[in-house]
């Protein structure tokens, strides 16, 4: 399984970004999905996770209105739609992939810790400049 993170770059505050990544997998149906960031000096937090289903999301509170998370299974990607950037979301931004553990509603399950993931894509770079 290989994720590969795309669409990060420079932009300046108040601006847009759009992440991508696409997973070369038989299939991502099954899937709970998730972007993390880690900035210079920090840990790494997790941004928005998303249910195999699609139907529940996660966003960390600094990103909630801003920032969307969505999957195409058929394309075997997700995205990340970053709006109203802003310096402080300067990091390198991963992608992740995690499978459920079977039990009731698991395809609803959100996963908001690293350790939860299984697969891992490599970072895309995003700086917000003020």
């Amino acid at each position: 399984v290989q994720l590969q993170a795309s669409g990060g770059g420079l932009v300046q505050a108040g601006g847009s970004l759009s992440l991508s990544c696409v997973v070369s997998i038989y299939t991502l149906d099954y899937y709970a999905l998730g972007w993390f960031r880690q900035a210079p000096g920090k840990e790494r937090e997790v941004v928005s996770s998303i249910s195999a289903s699609g139907l529940k999301s996660f966003y960390e509170d600094s990103v909630k209105g801003r920032f969307t998370i969505s999957r195409d299974n058929a394309k075997k990607t997700f995205y990340l739609q970053m709006n109203s950037l802003k310096p402080e979301d300067t990091a390198v931004y991963y992608c992740a992939i995690a499978v459920p553990p079977s039990g009731p509603d698991y395809m609803d399950r959100i996963f908001t810790v690293g350790r939860d993931y299984d697969y891992w894509g490599r970072g895309t770079l995003v700086t917000v400049s003020s």
